[in-house]
């Protein structure tokens, strides 16, 4: 892999060559990106070495130039040889029949509990979700609240009693004072009366 001279690489027949190569595309890529940044870190030491000491520095440097210059014409082999494998096998598309579930296949059975999540079970979740949220927005009552509820029924009861009894007797006082009039009416002599 990179080691200063091009692999010949045959063309891939089965799913096995390909993933093959796959694996050694992604080292290749690895191994590119791990020297790129070593090439970096050098230039850095470059920049701050003293004079001296940059031949040393310029050496490394060249040999780092000269691996990733291999790595990239290795990838570009890796590439070739991956692109000339047979359609089926490039892409990874599986030669195995598609599973059947009784009447649907895979997707289609997929796509029948999507449509049937969306429509149907997300429509009852938010309704029980809201009818948790009314009924957490109504207070609870304690028992006092209750108790103090009772006790103003009574309270009212009883005012309403009162006040019944009150026009009672304020009807039996009129009746009282209308006969004493009449009464008195009757006992005075004829000539006060008419006064």
């Amino acid at each position: 892999m990179g080691t200063g001279t091009a692999i010949p690489v045959t063309r891939p027949r089965t799913q096995a060559d390909v993933d093959a190569l796959k694996a050694k595309r992604s080292e290749l890529s690895r191994q590119l990106t791990s020297a790129s940044d070593r090439r970096k870190d050098v230039v850095r030491e470059l920049q701050r070495a003293a004079n001296g000491t940059e031949v040393g520095i310029r050496r490394r440097l060249d040999v780092l130039d000269e691996r990733i210059v291999q790595l990239e014409r290795d990838i570009a082999e890796n590439g070739k040889a991956l692109a000339s494998a047979p359609g089926d096998l490039a892409f990874g598309e599986a030669t195995t029949p598609v599973e059947r579930y009784g009447p649907f296949s895979s997707v289609q059975l997929a796509a029948i509990s999507i449509v049937g999540t969306l429509f149907v079970a997300a429509p009852l979740a938010f309704a029980v979700a809201r009818a948790l949220l009314i009924r957490a927005r109504q207070p609870t009552l304690s028992p006092e609240m209750i108790e103090a509820s009772r006790r103003m029924e009574r309270v009212e009861q009883a005012i309403d009693a009162v006040a019944v009894e009150v026009e009672r007797i304020s009807e039996g006082q009129r009746f009282v004072t209308q006969l004493m009039t009449k009464a008195q009416q009757d006992t005075l002599p004829a000539g006060r009366a008419e006064r």
